[in-house]
């Protein structure tokens, strides 16, 4: 995968917390568009595992079959950078709303820089 943006739901092998485990799954793509050209790509977590009441910086995706998921799916707030090589497939994009939705969270969890 060359080009990348952000709310495209990629599938690659994301490390566990520890970073020595990785697991096969669906993740977003959060990086800008100025931030392509280099050969390592920023992604947030998703999950299926899905729990009532969310965390602080956990959101249900409302168009998760649209952003090519199989099972219903909730952004998680963990961020890893991996190579780009690490990128199995493109599986979909988020919606403009799940696409809102991500970039408050992200907001929430990093910070609104003024």
């Amino acid at each position: 995968m060359t080009s990348s943006s952000f709310g495209d739901v990629v599938l690659v092998g994301f490390p566990f917390t520890n970073l020595r485990t990785t697991k096969r799954c669906p993740e977003i793509i959060i990086q800008s568009l100025a931030y392509q050209d280099r050969p390592d790509v920023i992604l947030q977590a998703i999950t299926s595992q899905v729990r009532k009441p969310s965390a602080v910086g956990e959101a249900l995706l409302q168009d998760w079959q649209a952003a090519g998921l199989a099972k219903p799916s909730m952004l998680k707030p963990l961020i890893a950078n991996l190579d780009k090589n690490q990128i199995v497939k493109h599986l979909g994009q988020l919606s403009a709303a799940d696409r809102d939705l991500l970039t408050g969270l992200l907001a929430n969890i990093l910070g609104e820089q003024k």
